[in-house]
C-alpha cells in the first residue's frame, strides 16, 4: 500500500451503533471491529486527517430503536445520519468531503455487505480512492464478508488490513 496524505484522506466508520455492534457476526467479533476502528480514527487524527462518523436512522419514525446511538468511544469530527444502506444517498457526505480536499477514504464498519459495501461502490464510482480494511469490518455472517473482500472489494477497492493503513499514515 502507497503512502497515505492525511490531508486528503477520510476514515468513515459505518454503523458502529450499540444495537449494530452487538449483533452476532462473523468473522470478527463486533468489539473487535469497533477497537481496530478507534484505532484507525486515532492514527488518522493525529496524522492530520478527517473522521467521519456514520450512523443510520430509520425514516419516517419518530422514536429510533433502542442501541441506535454510537457506541462508546466512537465519535467522528464530522457525523452523516444516513437512511438507506450506503452513506452518500441524500447526506451530503460526497459534498462535504469535496469542500475539505478529501480524495481518499478509508471504509470500516458493519456489516461487511450492507453499509460498508454500500459506501465503498458509491464512493468509487464518484472518483474516490477507497481503501477497505478486512479486519477492522464484519458481517451478519462469514460467507457474505468473505464473498465482498474476495470479488466486489479487489475490484473497486484497495484490500488490506488496520496495521497496513497505519504504516501507510506514517
Amino acid at each position: 500500500m502507497n503512502k497515505l496524505d492525511p490531508h486528503r484522506t477520510a476514515l468513515l466508520l459505518v454503523d458502529l451503533m450499540t444495537r449494530i455492534v452487538e449483533q452476532p457476526t462473523a468473522p470478527h467479533s463486533g468489539p473487535a471491529v469497533v477497537a481496530r476502528s478507534l484505532a484507525l480514527a486515532d492514527a488518522v487524527r493525529k496524522a492530520g486527517g478527517l473522521v467521519v462518523s456514520v450512523r443510520a436512522e430509520r425514516p419516517g419514525v419518530a422514536e429510533q430503536p433502542p442501541g441506535s446511538e454510537l457506541v462508546e468511544g466512537v465519535s467522528g469530527d464530522l457525523e452523516i445520519v444516513k437512511h438507506t444502506w450506503g452513506a452518500f444517498h441524500n447526506t451530503g457526505l460526497e459534498e462535504a468531503l469535496r469542500k475539505r480536499g478529501i480524495d481518499t477514504l478509508i471504509i470500516t464498519g458493519i456489516a461487511t455487505n450492507f453499509g460498508v459495501e454500500q459506501t465503498a461502490r458509491f464512493a468509487d464510482e464518484f472518483g474516490f480512492t477507497v481503501i477497505v480494511p478486512e479486519d477492522a469490518a464484519t458481517a451478519l455472517d462469514a460467507h457474505a464478508h468473505e464473498f465482498a473482500f474476495d470479488y466486489i472489494f479487489p475490484r473497486i477497492a484497495t484490500v488490506c488490513t488496520t496495521a497496513e493503513v497505519m504504516a501507510a499514515l506514517d
